[in-house]
């Protein structure tokens, strides 16, 4: 239950991203909002398994970025996740965009900032 719950978040999460940040589009399905929001759960689930398989290593790999940055080379490392999902979704039909890097960054801290707040006011316990 509580994947699921993440999978929300996420998708809640990058659906604000690509409202606010210019640069940053999500391809409709052309099914309306029903299938509007399975694309968004799709990029989500795929968001997610980036998060939880490729994330760790590149964190344990870039860990003296992270040690001599204080922590901040985490917003790189979160935007490079974005950009590697986007790479993967768009292989389909239905995925996101990201123009650039610095679209990339600003997409992430607002993911981030998504996912803090939201996570907040969901509890971890049964």
């Amino acid at each position: 239950m509580t994947f699921v719950i993440r999978l929300v978040i996420n998708a809640i999460a990058i659906w604000l991203a690509a409202q606010w940040v210019t640069g940053i589009d999500i391809a409709s399905s052309g099914h309306g909002t029903g299938g509007d929001i399975l694309v968004f759960l799709g990029i989500a689930l795929v968001f997610t398994v980036v998060n939880a398989f490729v994330k760790p290593l590149v964190k344990l790999l870039s860990l003296p970025l992270l040690i001599l940055t204080l922590g901040l080379f985490t917003l790189v490392i979160n935007a490079l996740m974005l950009e590697l999902t986007s790479w993967i979704t768009s292989q389909t039909q239905w995925g996101i965009s990201v123009d650039g890097f610095w679209t990339a960054v600003w997409g992430a801290l607002i993911i981030s900032i998504v996912n803090v707040v939201l996570g907040a006011l969901v509890s971890d316990k049964r």
